[in-house]
């Protein structure tokens, strides 16, 4: 199957998911959801799942439109899972996949990560354990073609993108020319498309070099150097105060005999119960629910040096922000998350 057949096929199979499980969900104008394009590094750490399964429960709720999935790690595994996860929720064939290839960085070849490892698991017959579509990771598009595509289907400062991983596929849609999907360039499509970029990155309290930033810092330093739109950081120190309780993943989703997050939890750091950093769902909640539980700084500009570490500069006429927690805000996110991740899915059959 060719990448422009894989794209009809999704196109074409999702008008008829959308149609046949509407009645399934909220009922809310197009025009009420957040449109949301989802870039993520899955597989290397556990919250990158949680945030996939809190943006399919908005989708439930009738929140949000997830226009696509970005995967910023190779691995056929990492594809699989996001497959399974999305399957779960029984919106698989209206969620188009992007891949990243040849990107590099630190986690890529881990075949044998919690990813990997749920892929494989069996229920007792022998079959697996989690339904797929059977995705075709060959056939998976670039993602940052993929972006191209999605933006310039998507209405004028519609689109907000939610980045928890490596940069790498931002920065190559920033230097994309004009193809068959749209006449501007990568950077002018993001200035015509994206409302906002709600991005896990960065590390301003103690101004250590972070994760998602280190992993490609050339990357990095092209996006917060050249992105046109506004930028909010959901920064490492946001995660290490927001924790999962381990205790909910044991107690809360037994309903679902097999859940592809509690499965993937359990392997991700073997053993039980730990509270996980909740790094990447900040940033979902962000672009969902805006301020409401978190204290932005004012407006200013991020620069990355050459060790990856991230300085923060208040400007007014800056585009960049980040946020921070209270104690108080913390636990309405632990709150929130509980409340959502635990939710059943609106195709869940009892």
């Amino acid at each position: 199957m060719t990448i422009m057949n894989y794209l009809k096929l999704i196109v074409a199979a999702g008008a008829i998911i959308l149609s046949a499980s509407a009645c399934k969900q909220q009922e809310v104008t197009a025009e009420q959801r957040i449109n949301i394009i989802f870039d993520t590094d899955i597989g290397n750490d556990i919250d990158d799942t949680e945030a996939l399964c809190l943006l399919n429960h908005k989708i439930d709720e009738g929140k949000i439109n997830l226009l696509g999935v970005c995967l910023n790690k190779e691995g056929e595994n990492t594809a699989k899972f996001v497959d399974i996860v999305n399957t779960f929720y029984g919106h698989a064939s209206m969620i188009p996949v992007g891949r990243a290839r040849n990107n590099g960085g630190d986690g890529t070849d881990q075949e044998e990560n919690y990813a990997g490892q749920t892929v494989k698991l069996t229920a007792e017959d022998g079959s697996p354990l989690f339904k797929t579509t059977g995705i075709g990771y060959e056939d998976l598009p670039d993602s940052h073609i993929l972006y191209r595509k999605l933006l310039a289907e998507a209405e004028d400062n519609s689109v907000i993108v939610v980045s928890v991983g490596f940069l790498t596929n931002l920065a190559r849609l920033l230097d994309t020319p004009a193809d068959e999907y749209s006449p501007l360039t990568g950077k002018e499509l993001i200035e015509k498309k994206v409302k906002m970029l709600s991005i896990m990155a960065g590390r301003f309290k103690d101004e250590a070099p972070e994760y998602n930033v280190m992993i490609n810092i050339p990357s990095a330093k092209k996006l917060f150097a050249e992105w046109p739109g506004e930028i909010v950081c959901s920064p490492w120190e946001i995660g290490e105060a927001v924790r999962y309780p381990g205790e909910s993943i044991l107690n809360d989703y037994e309903w679902a005999g097999a859940h592809p997050l509690k499965e993937s939890y359990i392997r991700w750091a073997g053993e039980m119960p730990y509270d996980n950093y909740m790094f990447d769902p900040t940033a979902v909640l962000f672009a969902i629910e805006g301020d409401s539980m978190c204290t932005l700084t004012e407006p200013g500009f991020i620069a990355v040096d050459d060790e990856g570490v991230t300085r923060y500069t208040p400007d007014p006429a800056g585009k960049h922000r980040y946020f921070t927690v209270n104690e108080e805000q913390a636990k309405a996110m632990v709150d929130y998350f509980k409340e959502n991740l635990t939710a059943k899915p609106a195709c869940w059959a009892e």
